[in-house]
């Protein structure tokens, strides 16, 4: 499978380009790979957060405090519970 692959000219600043350079470097892969994963990351995390506002709408208040506030149910397995720190 091939990918599609579009050039974009950027301007940095000098400084924001040596920290690129430096990262990437420590990385292990060039300045434009980084910058494609990084823009891939934000894009992913953005995404994300407008599928959770969507689901959000859609919540229903009251049975969500319903589940939280009922009686009974038993008590987690031992192995269930929160180490003691």
């Amino acid at each position: 499978m091939t990918t599609k692959v579009a050039t974009f000219p950027l301007r940095l600043p000098v400084s924001l380009k040596t920290a690129l350079e430096t990262i990437s470097d420590r990385d292990g892969t060039s300045i434009n790979q980084f910058l494609v994963i990084a823009a891939a990351e934000k894009i992913a995390a953005m995404q994300t957060e407008e599928f959770f506002m969507e689901r959000r709408k859609n919540a229903d208040r009251e049975a969500f405090r319903r589940i939280l506030n009922r009686t009974g149910g038993s008590p987690p397995d031992p192995h269930d519970e929160w180490p003691e720190s």
